[in-house]
């Protein structure tokens, strides 16, 4: 089902439907800015559910399951901002850049979205005008009412436990792009607990043909930047969530006074 534009991009949206982004604790004093590119599973009601059942909008196909319960649990324990993304990568993908296939894509993980196939170029830029935009608008606002503080970005994700058949063994990842410090800091962080297995640049590195938010607002801006993925499994739970922000508070706590000077003043 398309939606029905008419003149302005934004009726994708119904007046009583829940906003494209949420921000959290705007006025947060932490130094460090939280966004979660894939918190919400959401369809906008005039596209129905792109022609897939509830079990898959379930799935990691449609969102990050849990990032968006670790990332409210950590902006409370930080005292950080934070950007939530209010409907599913299957409508447009917020950390996917415009011209990647995976925008919005046709097939994920091997399944078939029969309503993104075909898409009009109107419908796409709906899409953009409606739910891309006003996502990473307000991640740009909030940086920029920063401008004169030091500043660090991290963005929650989650990963699933097995892919194409591998196990991926990683409790947790911090990914990086052109700047590893930030991550470096926080993967020595993490390590003080030998318990877990954590993954270098694992399970994705962030690469700007594949995503937006850390090359968009964090490397573009000169901002030390992160993305911190954490297995599914893990975080099933708001108790197992709410472990993993605690753990993450305390990572970033340690390392918070090394990480300061890595802002470059004015970014």
């Amino acid at each position: 089902m398309e939606a029905d534009c008419g003149a302005t991009p934004l009726l994708l949206l119904e007046s009583d439907e829940p906003s494209p982004v949420e921000l959290v604790n705007a006025a947060g004093t932490a130094s460090v800015v939280l966004a979660c590119d894939h918190a919400a599973n959401r369809m906008p009601r005039r596209l129905g559910s792109l022609g897939l059942d509830a079990a898959r909008l379930a799935e990691h196909i449609a969102w990050d399951p849990g990032a968006a319960d670790v990332a409210r649990r950590l902006a409370a324990h930080l005292n950080a901002p934070l950007v939530l993304s209010g409907y599913s990568r299957l409508v447009i993908d917020c950390n996917r850049p415009l011209n990647s296939a995976e925008s919005i894509a046709e097939q994920s993980g091997g399944v078939a979205v029969p309503g993104n196939r075909d898409l009009p170029a109107l419908e796409r830029e709906c899409r953009i005008a409606a739910l891309f935009q006003p996502y990473h608008g307000a991640i740009g606002r909030l940086l920029d009412s920063r401008i004169r503080r030091p500043t660090l970005l991290l963005s929650i994700h989650s990963f699933t436990p097995s892919l194409n058949g591998r196990s991926r063994p990683w409790h947790i990842g911090v990914c990086y792009g052109h700047d590893r410090r930030f991550a470096a800091l926080l993967l020595q962080a993490l390590a003080r607990n030998s318990e877990y297995i954590i993954g270098d640049n694992q399970p994705y590195p962030i690469e700007a043909e594949i995503d937006y938010t850390i090359p968009a607002h964090g490397e573009a801006r000169g901002l030390p930047s992160a993305m911190i993925e954490i297995r599914q499994d893990e975080i099933r739970t708001a108790a197992h969530a709410a472990a993993w922000a605690e753990r993450l508070a305390t990572a970033y706590r340690l390392i918070e006074s090394e990480a300061l000077p890595l802002c470059r003043a004015g970014a």
